[in-house]
């Protein structure tokens, strides 16, 4: 019990410090009484709680204030926090008091939207015929994506041969519907008219007397192979026919050839090229990446031989080239071409002997073969 004595002291304790106190001090003194009293109150009416109504006030300020750690600006809920309070309203009349940072209508929001996911996982199982195997499945798919020409009959017949038992229907319904016309891809198109494509280029060479060279390549698109090359120190358009002439003898001559608006390819250049019934295809003003082929090959001439040669006049550069170019076609295996060479090599085996090596360029680069012993 608090004595009158202790009573009065407190009352002159307070007002000695009051008439201390000035402007804010007396403000930030008064709202620290404030607090002091709100925090006995509320212990007061802790004591009047029921138990468990306490327990569950507790465990929904914990879980908000773990909530509140996790973030820095905005609280973010991950879907454990959405299932903690579809469950705890479920649990709780009182939840919605000691909801902070989550509104009522979100949770019911929540608890509708798991409400939908589990019946439809309940009922992902339907009535019917049982399904077909996966491996099935994805045949359909891949045979309706790789062959969009085809229909639901085409490919049933070819499963059929395949030995997959199964009806026409079924491979209607798991083939994968394309939204555009059937057609075939430009990579396709591309592979078909290789063979009948070929592209054109001119690329300078210095020489240690700083003269300039230029090399006249002429590239197959099917195999990539370099079909003629040639170096001169005043290239004209007499002379870049010539070459076309040389490259393409016997009527051997392809339907389309790929070069750039270079005014090298003149009036004759031209009257020759269309004398050989060959139509030209012109790519657009400096875009060189629509000559790709002929623009790729010129930086493996210049990495893999050039950048590592010393050009001394004509003769040298033609007598170097013709070892690379040799080397290109024969030996040197290509990505595109599934690691062959544009003259396809044989594949040795181990039985054939020990391996081989045969130096290429000068000792740049090397042919390696199987030789018995």
């Amino acid at each position: 019990m608090v004595t009158s004595y202790t009573r009065k002291m407190l009352i002159i304790l307070m007002w000695s410090n009051y008439r201390s106190l000035r402007g804010a001090d007396l403000l930030d003194h008064i709202n620290s009484i404030m607090n002091f009293l709100n925090l006995i109150f509320a212990g007061l009416a802790s004591l009047i709680k029921s138990r468990s109504r306490l327990q569950a006030e507790n465990l929904a300020l914990r879980q908000q204030l773990l909530t509140l750690q996790r973030t820095v600006n905005r609280p973010a809920l991950s879907n454990r926090d959405r299932l903690f309070w579809i469950l705890f309203s479920t649990c709780w009349r009182h939840w919605k008091d000691m909801s902070l940072i989550v509104q009522p209508e979100t949770v019911i929001k929540w608890h509708r939207q798991s409400f939908k996911w589990y019946w439809t996982w309940k009922s992902r199982r339907r009535v019917g015929r049982p399904s077909i195997d996966r491996e099935l499945r994805d045949m359909i798919k891949r045979m309706s994506q790789e062959n969009p020409l085809w229909g639901a009959p085409r490919i049933h017949g070819e499963l059929l041969k395949l030995g997959f038992n199964v009806s026409q229907a079924t491979v209607s319904n798991y083939m994968v519907r394309s939204k555009k016309p059937p057609s075939q891809t430009w990579r396709t198109f591309l592979k078909n008219h290789m063979h009948c494509c070929a592209a054109i280029d001119l690329f300078t060479v210095p020489t240690v007397m700083f003269h300039i060279l230029y090399v006249f390549i002429v590239i197959s698109h099917d195999r990539r192979r370099l079909v003629h090359f040639n170096v001169t120190a005043h290239p004209t358009a007499t002379w870049t026919a010539q070459q076309i002439v040389e490259a393409f003898p016997w009527e051997s001559a392809p339907r389309y050839l790929v070069r750039d608006r270079d005014k090298i390819y003149g009036l004759k250049f031209r009257d020759r090229v269309k004398g050989m019934r060959i139509e030209e295809i012109k790519i657009a003003p400096r875009s060189p990446w629509q000559n790709p082929y002929a623009e790729r090959v010129i930086g493996s001439i210049r990495r893999e031989c050039l950048d590592h040669v010393i050009a001394l006049n004509e003769t040298h550069v033609r007598h170097v080239l013709k070892a690379y170019i040799n080397y290109y076609n024969e030996s040197r295996t290509h990505t595109s071409l599934d690691k062959d060479a544009p003259l396809k090599r044989n594949i040795a085996t181990k039985a054939s002997g020990e391996v081989i090596a045969f130096p290429k360029v000068g000792g740049l680069h090397h042919h390696y073969t199987r030789r018995a012993a």
